[in-house]
């Protein structure tokens, strides 16, 4: 992972990598700047805060603070602290001050933080919570807890297909949110939202177009403007984030990954994630911690 700039989301002395356990029990956290053509993800982790809290201050980029479990306090905007309990998503708004802390005996959040030109497609598209909506009830953190982990795994912006692999795993984590609020979305899932789903199908990009009943121009053009991605760069970064997830936490063989994720041929497999991630996958798995439990 990156350390271009150690950015701030719940402490002020973070370091790139895992960090160790502090004295008020933070969570190994991963921290990094990545900027591609659609969004950037630009901080990454799951920790437990110190009791003081955090802020005032002012972020430069989106952050989504999902609240895990325990309760606190939260403010934006110059709004008095309302109280906030867990399952929540606090979204951080760039420009807008805001602080934040526990209560007791605590709590624990998971983030990720983000910025780019795609941004403005994905609030139109409902994955963006208004700026009104700075709090919102989710039915459950366990989903976004566990993508967070998965982009903390799978992101690694020296990878030479680094950028498809962003944008579908950032897109993964705002969808997840939509659908973890305790009100249903409005309307059915996306067109981006309903292609990431159906990634692993061993279909071409015209299949997924037909299944999807769009032209396939209206389908590239959607992804374009969603993603910042070409459809076929973006199941394809959808594809190996699973695989690298798989990899990083289970034990499951290289073949049965690659069966899962559309791949009959192993070999071909290989050869395409050696190719996209510039490492093989045993050297993946071998190389990457696994994502703490």
């Amino acid at each position: 992972m990156s350390s271009v700039a150690r950015r701030d989301a719940g402490s002020a002395d973070w370091a790139p990598g895992y960090e160790r356990r502090e004295r008020w029990r933070r969570r190994p956290v991963l921290t990094a700047i990545q900027r591609y053509a659609g969004v950037s993800c630009t901080a990454l982790g799951v920790q437990d805060l110190p009791p003081r809290g955090v802020g005032p201050r002012v972020v430069e980029h989106h952050v989504a603070l999902v609240l895990l479990a325990g309760s606190g306090w939260f403010s934006w905007g110059g709004r008095e602290r309302i109280r906030v309990g867990a399952p929540a998503l606090l979204w951080l708004l760039p420009g807008v001050p805001h602080c934040y802390g526990p209560g007791k005996p605590g709590w624990t959040v998971a983030f990720a933080g983000f910025g780019g030109p795609a941004l403005a497609a994905c609030a139109q598209r409902g994955l963006v919570p208004a700026p009104a909506d700075a709090v919102v009830p989710l039915a459950t953190g366990a989903p976004a807890h566990r993508t967070i982990r998965k982009l903390a795994t799978v992101c690694n912006e020296s990878e030479p297909a680094y950028d498809a692999t962003s944008a579908a795993g950032l897109h993964e984590l705002l969808a997840v949110l939509r659908r973890s609020r305790t009100e249903p979305p409005p309307g059915p899932p996306g067109v981006v939202e309903e292609l990431a789903r159906a990634a692993h199908l061993p279909v071409s990009v015209a299949e997924h177009a037909r299944r999807l009943a769009l032209p396939l121009p209206e389908l590239r053009e959607e992804v374009q403007y969603t993603t910042g991605c070409s459809p076929k760069d973006f199941v394809l970064g959808a594809r190996l984030n699973t695989a690298k997830d798989l990899l990083a936490t289970t034990d499951l063989k290289v073949a049965a990954i690659a069966r899962r994720i559309g791949y009959a041929d192993p070999g071909h497999f290989t050869r395409l994630f050696t190719r996209r991630v510039g490492m093989p996958p045993g050297a993946f798995r071998a190389g990457y911690p696994p994502v703490p439990h």
